[in-house]
């Protein structure tokens, strides 16, 4: 009896070992990265101020997106938005993100202002708002618009945060 089970146990070890049944690594990677044009947009009408709800500008713009990824974790390229500005994005924790730095983000009652740090991250979604498996496949993405300013800017020491949810739409 107790023979058996080893056999049987060995026997799964090898067909894992061997890659049968299993899908390969390569079409794995082939299925994470995203490229192609899309619409995204980020809605103001669902802003949040510090928590609070409050309306902000909805921005929508055109992107371009390139990626490519040397396997299922490490995935890299550019963003390339009509708004006249460029990015890294990378995919992390099954997510794609994209960080910006925005001049003259927080104006102060002084005339001065103080810079912004955006954080978009995102992810493929089916029609009923489900995150995806093949992000390759994927033409909606949803996901959150994080910028938040510098603690002490204005002379207030709390940053002011602003996030909104961010959708994306593949048109090419």
């Amino acid at each position: 009896m107790r023979a058996r089970g080893v056999i049987a146990g060995a026997t799964v070890l090898a067909i894992t070992a061997s890659g049968v049944g299993m899908p390969s690594a390569r079409a794995f990677v082939e299925d994470v990265p995203i490229n192609g044009t899309f619409i995204a947009r980020s809605m103001g009408e669902w802003a949040k101020t510090n928590e609070r709800y409050q309306n902000e500008p909805t921005v929508t713009s055109t992107w371009t997106i390139t990626s490519t990824c040397s396997d299922a974790f490490t995935c890299t390229g550019t963003v390339t938005s009509d708004q006249g500005w460029s990015v890294p994005i990378e995919r992390v924790a099954s997510a794609w993100m994209i960080h910006r730095e925005l001049a003259n983000w927080e104006p102060c009652p002084d005339g001065t202002a103080y810079p912004g740090h955006q954080a978009i991250r995102f992810w493929g979604v089916d029609d009923n708002g489900m995150m995806l498996l093949r992000q390759s496949e994927a033409i909606q993405f949803a996901g959150i618009d994080r910028t938040a300013g510098d603690s002490g800017a204005c002379g207030i020491n709390q940053w002011l945060a602003i996030s909104m949810p961010f959708t994306m739409r593949k048109i090419a």
